[in-house]
Protein backbone atom coordinates (compact mmCIF):
# COMPACT_ATOMS: atom_id res chain seq x y z
CA UNK A 1 0.00 0.00 0.00
CA UNK A 2 2.76 2.40 0.95
CA UNK A 3 4.63 1.78 -2.32
CA UNK A 4 1.39 2.20 -4.28
CA UNK A 5 0.74 5.59 -2.65
CA UNK A 6 4.38 6.65 -3.06
CA UNK A 7 4.25 5.68 -6.75
CA UNK A 8 1.08 7.73 -7.23
CA UNK A 9 2.68 10.78 -5.59
CA UNK A 10 5.82 10.30 -7.69
CA UNK A 11 3.79 10.12 -10.91
CA UNK A 12 1.84 13.20 -9.92
CA UNK A 13 5.09 15.15 -9.58
CA UNK A 14 6.23 14.05 -13.05
CA UNK A 15 3.10 15.16 -14.86
CA UNK A 16 2.54 15.40 -18.61
CA UNK A 17 4.21 13.22 -21.21
CA UNK A 18 7.05 12.19 -18.91
CA UNK A 19 4.63 10.08 -16.87
CA UNK A 20 2.95 8.11 -19.66
CA UNK A 21 5.31 5.08 -19.64
CA UNK A 22 4.62 4.61 -15.93
CA UNK A 23 0.88 5.31 -16.05
CA UNK A 24 -0.09 1.62 -16.32
CA UNK A 25 1.65 0.97 -13.02
CA UNK A 26 -0.35 3.71 -11.30
CA UNK A 27 -3.72 2.02 -11.80
CA UNK A 28 -5.55 0.91 -8.69
CA UNK A 29 -4.59 -2.68 -7.91
CA UNK A 30 -7.17 -5.46 -8.12
CA UNK A 31 -6.08 -6.72 -4.72
CA UNK A 32 -3.36 -6.43 -2.13
CA UNK A 33 -1.46 -8.90 0.05
CA UNK A 34 0.03 -7.55 3.27
CA UNK A 35 2.96 -9.75 4.28
CA UNK A 36 4.47 -10.30 7.71
CA UNK A 37 6.53 -7.23 8.57
CA UNK A 38 6.94 -5.20 11.75
CA UNK A 39 5.98 -1.97 9.96
CA UNK A 40 2.68 -3.45 8.83
CA UNK A 41 1.92 -4.86 12.27
CA UNK A 42 2.35 -1.45 13.90
CA UNK A 43 0.27 0.32 11.24
CA UNK A 44 -2.62 -2.16 11.09
CA UNK A 45 -5.43 0.36 11.56
CA UNK A 46 -4.01 2.68 8.91
CA UNK A 47 -3.60 -0.16 6.41
CA UNK A 48 -7.16 -1.35 7.00
CA UNK A 49 -8.53 2.20 6.68
CA UNK A 50 -6.64 2.85 3.44
CA UNK A 51 -7.70 -0.45 1.89
CA UNK A 52 -11.32 0.23 2.85
CA UNK A 53 -11.29 3.85 1.65
CA UNK A 54 -9.88 2.83 -1.74
CA UNK A 55 -12.04 -0.34 -1.92
CA UNK A 56 -9.03 -2.62 -2.40
CA UNK A 57 -9.62 -6.27 -1.43
CA UNK A 58 -6.78 -7.06 0.96
CA UNK A 59 -5.43 -10.29 2.42
CA UNK A 60 -3.48 -10.01 5.69
CA UNK A 61 -1.17 -12.56 7.31
CA UNK A 62 -2.75 -12.57 10.77
CA UNK A 63 -6.31 -13.02 11.96
CA UNK A 64 -6.06 -9.91 14.14
CA UNK A 65 -6.27 -7.81 10.96
CA UNK A 66 -9.58 -9.38 9.95
CA UNK A 67 -10.86 -9.03 13.51
CA UNK A 68 -9.93 -5.32 13.41
CA UNK A 69 -11.91 -4.71 10.20
CA UNK A 70 -9.70 -6.05 7.40
CA UNK A 71 -11.25 -8.13 4.64
CA UNK A 72 -9.55 -11.46 5.26
CA UNK A 73 -6.51 -13.15 6.69
CA UNK A 74 -4.69 -16.38 5.96
CA UNK A 75 -1.88 -17.49 8.19
CA UNK A 76 -0.79 -19.36 11.26
CA UNK A 77 -2.11 -18.51 14.69
CA UNK A 78 0.11 -16.30 16.82
CA UNK A 79 -0.74 -18.42 19.88
CA UNK A 80 0.72 -21.51 18.20
CA UNK A 81 3.99 -19.68 17.50
CA UNK A 82 4.18 -18.46 21.10
CA UNK A 83 3.66 -22.02 22.33
CA UNK A 84 6.59 -23.23 20.18
CA UNK A 85 8.78 -20.44 21.58
CA UNK A 86 7.87 -21.59 25.10
CA UNK A 87 8.76 -25.19 24.33
CA UNK A 88 12.08 -24.12 22.83
CA UNK A 89 12.86 -21.90 25.83
CA UNK A 90 12.17 -24.83 28.13
CA UNK A 91 14.45 -27.12 26.13
CA UNK A 92 17.25 -24.54 26.19
CA UNK A 93 16.85 -24.00 29.95
CA UNK A 94 17.15 -27.77 30.41
CA UNK A 95 20.54 -27.68 28.69
CA UNK A 96 19.96 -28.28 24.99
CA UNK A 97 22.03 -26.19 22.62
CA UNK A 98 19.96 -23.76 20.52
CA UNK A 99 21.93 -24.75 17.41
CA UNK A 100 20.86 -28.37 17.88
CA UNK A 101 17.14 -27.58 17.90
CA UNK A 102 15.31 -28.16 14.63
CA UNK A 103 13.74 -25.30 12.74
CA UNK A 104 9.96 -25.55 12.92
CA UNK A 105 7.45 -24.07 10.57
CA UNK A 106 3.73 -23.71 11.14
CA UNK A 107 1.66 -26.68 10.05
CA UNK A 108 -1.82 -25.25 10.59
CA UNK A 109 -3.11 -22.21 8.75
CA UNK A 110 -6.49 -20.56 9.06
CA UNK A 111 -8.63 -18.45 6.78
CA UNK A 112 -10.71 -15.70 8.41
CA UNK A 113 -13.18 -13.68 6.33
CA UNK A 114 -14.82 -10.45 7.49
CA UNK A 115 -18.19 -10.03 5.72
CA UNK A 116 -18.72 -6.56 7.17
CA UNK A 117 -15.48 -5.43 5.50
CA UNK A 118 -16.52 -7.09 2.24
CA UNK A 119 -19.80 -5.19 2.28
CA UNK A 120 -17.97 -1.91 3.01
CA UNK A 121 -15.96 -2.23 -0.22
CA UNK A 122 -18.85 -3.61 -2.27
CA UNK A 123 -17.48 -7.13 -2.58
CA UNK A 124 -19.62 -10.25 -2.64
CA UNK A 125 -17.81 -13.35 -1.47
CA UNK A 126 -19.12 -16.64 -2.90
CA UNK A 127 -20.67 -19.12 -0.48
CA UNK A 128 -18.27 -21.82 -1.72
CA UNK A 129 -15.35 -19.66 -0.53
CA UNK A 130 -17.01 -18.88 2.80
CA UNK A 131 -17.58 -22.60 3.36
CA UNK A 132 -13.81 -23.11 3.30
CA UNK A 133 -13.13 -20.38 5.86
CA UNK A 134 -12.18 -21.37 9.39
CA UNK A 135 -14.08 -18.35 10.68
CA UNK A 136 -16.51 -15.88 9.12
CA UNK A 137 -16.95 -12.57 10.91
CA UNK A 138 -20.47 -11.23 10.35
Amino acid sequence: MASYIARRKFLATLGGAAAWPLAAHAQQPGGLVIANHALFATQAQQLIALATRHAIPTLYWRREFAEAGGLMSYGSRLGDAIRVVGVYAGRILKGEKPGDLPVQQPTKFELVVNLKAAKAIGLTIPESFLARADEVIE
